[in-house]
């Protein structure tokens, strides 16, 4: 292929020529390269050089001194525990504050449901069959829903009422059903050995936090000593999170290898918490319900290789359920009820779903005593559980 250019005409050349006269002069001293720069140096990188950056106007700040990053903090988040123990809730009010604080996703969905339902002045059955409906989205239960209606529609059925009166007569319902399960945990350590206390859960419902609060607080609060047995010797990190609490708390970790029989974990903690003189022994425990039957006869065993040591044990075996299940925690109490004697319940997460209604209606399909609730991440968060004062925070209601 061949190239070829067309020739200039030679009056655009001659002009050319005049140009470049008038532009450089005959004895025009002759033009040298900058000096300023390096003549390698690219247009585009002079324009970033004199560009103002982002980081040069950092640079240019006043420097203000930060605290150190609490980098225990940061791996309990990142292990799925952000609770500090050693941070003082005190100041942010007291219990029933926080409670009702905790509650407040659970309150607002149902006094939402109530503020749509008071249009009339008078209480009539679509009203009630509303406001069944709204117990039973926040999580109550069908049959606990119509209990309370049942019991809420007594004397006022077709009268006037307003929605601070349904507010106050929903509460006095709910805490009726409340009260014959709101119990102590009573710490009756024996002559001879510990108070034991088996903690039972599925993975992922505060379980192991939930032991670690307790011994914190068993400690701090009861001046009791504390040994905690890593009876789930199936994940590291149930054994490193327990370990953690341990320190926090002032108490004894036991623990063994990863895999090791959880029973004989049980059996052996016990003997050492007994030659110790320890006040109380705190039996972690494994949640599998993907694998039911090898969970049941791991929890099973646990007992069975305790009451060989005394009859009586354990003292008390407590199951911890997270709220924010729903109606999940129902079929969550009925396995564990087929695996161990249940004596007893710990209500986690209440702060972060809008299914507070939940404990009620755990209440009064099972009667199972409920010995605490916790509505937050501090450790002052998990306290004793209280029949009226749960109602009337539930409802949006003072003490």
């Amino acid at each position: 292929m061949v190239f070829w250019r067309k020739k200039k005409d030679s009056k655009i050349i001659e002009q050319e020529e005049l140009d470049q006269e008038l532009l450089h002069p005959e004895g025009e001293p002759e033009i040298k390269s900058s000096t300023d720069y390096e003549t390698d140096i690219a247009d585009d990188d002079i324009q970033n050089e004199l560009r103002e950056t982002e980081i040069d106007v950092i640079d240019e700040l006043e420097v203000i001194p930060t605290p150190e990053p609490d980098f225990e903090a940061i791996i309990a988040i990142e292990k799925g525990d952000d609770d500090n123990p050693d941070i003082d809730h005190s100041n942010e009010g007291g219990w029933f504050s926080r409670l009702t604080k905790g509650l407040g996703k659970s309150t607002n969905k149902i006094t939402k449901g109530l503020s749509d339902i008071v249009t009339k002045s008078k209480l009539d059955q679509d009203s009630l069959d509303a406001l069944e409906d709204v117990l039973i989205e926040a999580d109550l239960g069908p049959k606990t829903a119509a209990r309370v209606i049942k019991e809420f529609s007594k004397d006022r059925f077709g009268r006037d009422i307003s929605e601070d009166e349904i507010k106050e007569a929903l509460a006095d319902t709910m805490a009726d059903i409340l009260k014959p399960i709101a119990k102590h945990l009573s710490i009756d350590k024996p002559d001879d050995g510990p108070f034991v206390m088996l903690v039972c859960g599925v993975n992922g419902a505060g379980k192991t936090t939930t032991v670690g609060k307790m011994a914190y607080q068993f400690h701090k609060e009861l001046g009791k000593s504390v040994i905690i047995a890593a009876a789930d010797t199936f994940r590291a990190a149930a054994i490193e999170q327990l370990g953690e609490w341990a320190k926090r708390s002032n108490s004894v970790m036991f623990s063994r290898d990863l895999g090791t029989d959880a029973a004989s974990v049980a059996y052996e903690a016990y003997e050492k918490a007994k030659a110790d003189g320890t006040d109380i022994l705190m039996i972690d425990t494994a949640g599998r319900l993907q694998n039911k039957q090898n969970l049941m006869e791991e929890l099973e065993k646990i007992v069975r290789v305790l009451k060989k040591k005394d009859e009586s044990l354990p003292h008390a075996t407590i199951l911890v359920l997270d709220s924010t299940t729903g109606q999940n925690a129902y079929s969550q109490l009925e396995t564990f009820k087929e695996m161990v004697d249940i004596n007893g319940l710990i209500v986690t997460k209440l702060d972060g779903s809008a299914k507070g209604g939940v404990l009620i209606g755990l209440a009064d399909q099972f009667g199972v005593p409920v010995y605490a609730v916790g509505v937050g991440e501090g450790i002052r968060d998990l306290r004793p559980f209280a029949a009226r004062d749960y109602a009337r925070s539930l409802m949006g209601l003072d003490i």
